[in-house]
């Protein structure tokens, strides 16, 4: 049996975001009052350093609450007692992910008095997300998590090194605005960084053994965009198309890993990104190659158990080269390949140190990422993907 959740309303394409306040009001009834009342809907955005919300916050009841890199524990408390304060009817999340990502934990933690250590993962309590989420209206500036349309949001946990989700339906947003125009600012690192988030997304997703018929076509298609699109987008960020490419591709990839699994290198993402701070996507591109080659040589050892999984890797390389002939190691070629083109730096020059090595493998391991990866790779296995990363 196949299931499938995402966003309530997808709303795609070039200067869509111009409908967000329509959006806003549509959502919260607030043409005629919030619950048919004569109240506007009060409105907490949570944004991006640089992010233009005027024409959404002006002459409207709303709170801007700005955000700057990825949340932590603290982070996500502060924005959760301010709009405890405000108490907001809808909350906006207009940003890269990790700003959508706020907005969503926002919108869960705020109707109760729980504190988000209670529902993370692996270093929380883990409990069930509390009822009454606000509606969280997700406009995606950046290509890349897809968070526009995940149940989760990572958490950084810097006293334990790690990065850790809340997890739940209830984090899905209400509606989804992706409107390609707002990428087109990205500097050529961010563009990378986000879009190799994406294109990871997408093959973790078709690869995972938790992958089923209804998100196949969503990761297929999504590699074939960014592979297409990544490089062109890094080098010549006023192509229109290569944008609205890793823009529904990173879209793809979020609906994707929101109804399947992803695997090591989100995994290995999670343990590393705690500890150095350094963007997702650029840890996750960092790991990529050498995940995939870890993933395939374990599979081709398992002889016939691993030959489904092989046969993955092998679909995945004909979306990524466009040869409909290529096998599972045309596939970390293509990868090694993309990384280098796209100037991503090593887990050496992202800070971190030989001596934290052992703990990142074993928080790897555990990471909840890691149980979607195709096989189970053992300690020597990951510490070879670290090394090879280095």
């Amino acid at each position: 049996m196949s299931t499938f959740a995402t966003a309530g309303r997808i709303v795609v394409g070039a200067g869509t975001s111009a409908q967000v306040g329509g959006l806003v009001d549509e959502l919260a009834g607030a043409e005629g009052g919030v619950g048919g009342g004569s109240r506007r809907a009060r409105l907490l955005v949570v944004a991006g350093g640089s992010a233009d919300v005027d024409a959404l916050t002006t002459g409207r009841d709303a709170h801007v609450w700005r955000h700057g890199g990825e949340p932590d524990v603290e982070a996500v408390r502060a924005a959760v007692a301010h709009a405890r304060e405000v108490r907001p009817d809808v909350v906006v999340g207009w940003g890269g992910g990790s700003v959508l990502d706020l907005a969503k934990c926002v919108a869960v933690l705020v109707p109760g008095d729980s504190d988000v250590l209670d529902h993370l993962e692996v270093v929380g309590r883990g409990l069930p997300l509390p009822d009454g989420a606000l509606p969280v209206v997700a406009v995606p500036t950046t290509a890349g998590t897809g968070a526009e349309v995940t149940a989760n949001a990572p958490v950084r946990v810097p006293e334990r090194g790690v990065k850790a989700s809340l997890r739940g339906r209830a984090m899905l947003p209400a509606v989804a605005v992706v409107d390609p125009e707002l990428t087109f600012g990205c500097p050529p690192a961010l563009t990378a960084s986000s879009g190799a988030d994406a294109l990871t997304q997408c093959l973790e997703a078709f690869t995972t053994p938790q992958a089923t018929p209804l998100t196949d076509p969503l990761a297929s298609d999504g590699l074939v965009r960014a592979a297409r699109s990544l490089v062109r987008a890094v080098h010549h960020g006023d192509d229109a198309g290569a944008r609205t490419d890793l823009a529904i591709a990173a879209l793809l990839s979020g609906m994707a890993l929101a109804n399947a699994k992803l695997g090591a290198v989100h995994g290995l993402a999670a343990a590393l990104g705690g500890r150095l701070g350094a963007p997702h996507g650029q840890v996750c591109a960092a790991v990529l190659a050498a995940t995939t080659a870890a993933n395939v040589a374990a599979l081709r050892r398992l002889g016939d158990a691993g030959a489904a999984g092989l046969a993955r890797y092998d679909d995945a390389a004909a979306a990524l080269t466009g040869h409909p002939a290529a096998c599972a190691a045309d596939a970390v070629a293509w990868l090694a390949e993309t990384v280098t083109a796209l100037d991503v730096p090593g887990l050496g020059a992202l800070g971190l140190a030989e001596e934290d090595v052992a703990a990142v493998v074993a928080d790897a391991l555990a990471a909840s990422s890691t149980r979607g990866n195709p096989v189970t790779l053992t300690v020597e296995e990951m510490t070879d993907v670290v090394t090879a990363s280095w």
